[in-house]
């Protein structure tokens, strides 16, 4: 396990001590929340223990001949109205970390339940940073390419997706996270060449990335 003070190649601590209690809070007052949407499971085999409540995620209208990996332009879901303070969150993390706000979602992995070993491929995950918020965890332990790390709640981290990785929750509670994907600055002319799609506004929030 590594020492988060140390320097390390593909995990990063950016920010601590972040309250998730209203996060939490939002997340409960909806019923059966992380119930409503099974294709997570369904769909991708190595995330088919893990629960989602998508908040942003690939527009369908853009695909047109392109493979669902390399789609770079996002939407927020009908769903995440229900997440309002989990969107401003995202949208502040976006402005505070110089990054384009991409997909996002929340994810609970119950106990005993793990995310098995994968690389995110394709063009969208190759241009962006991934970013994991800790809402509820006894301890989070995720591994990336030799690297392990045990997140803490209310802990923001940036990992490298590009690495294999996977994840274990062998707590007794449910682990909770706001997982989410930016795209960076210097990587904005090469998303829009490829999608040959954009719009951003002069803070650079985007209703398509």
């Amino acid at each position: 396990m590594l020492d988060k003070e140390n320097e390390v190649r593909y995990f990063r601590l950016l920010q601590s001590h972040i309250d998730p209690g209203p996060l939490l809070a939002e997340i409960a007052a909806v019923d059966n929340a992380f119930m409503s949407n099974c294709g997570r499971q369904e769909k991708i085999a190595v995330q088919r223990e893990a629960l989602s409540i998508p908040l942003r995620g690939l527009r369908a209208s853009a695909i047109g001949g392109r493979e669902r990996r390399d789609v770079h332009e996002s939407r927020w879901t009908t769903g995440s109205q229900r997440f309002p303070l989990a969107r401003t969150f995202l949208e502040q993390a976006g402005e505070q970390q110089g990054g384009l706000l991409s997909r996002a979602k929340l994810v609970c992995l119950p106990p005993g339940h793990k995310v098995y070993p994968h690389i995110d491929r394709g063009e969208y995950y190759r241009l962006r940073n991934r970013y994991h918020l800790v809402l509820k965890s006894a301890g989070s332990w995720m591994r990336a390419g030799d690297e392990e790390v045990r997140m803490q709640t209310g802990e923001l981290w940036w990992f490298d997706n590009n690495q294999i990785h996977e994840a274990c929750n062998d707590g007794n509670e449910d682990r909770i996270h706001l997982i989410f994907d930016l795209l960076p600055r210097e990587n904005f002319g090469q998303a829009q060449a490829s999608s040959g799609v954009c719009s951003v506004d002069i803070k650079g929030t985007q209703s398509h990335y």
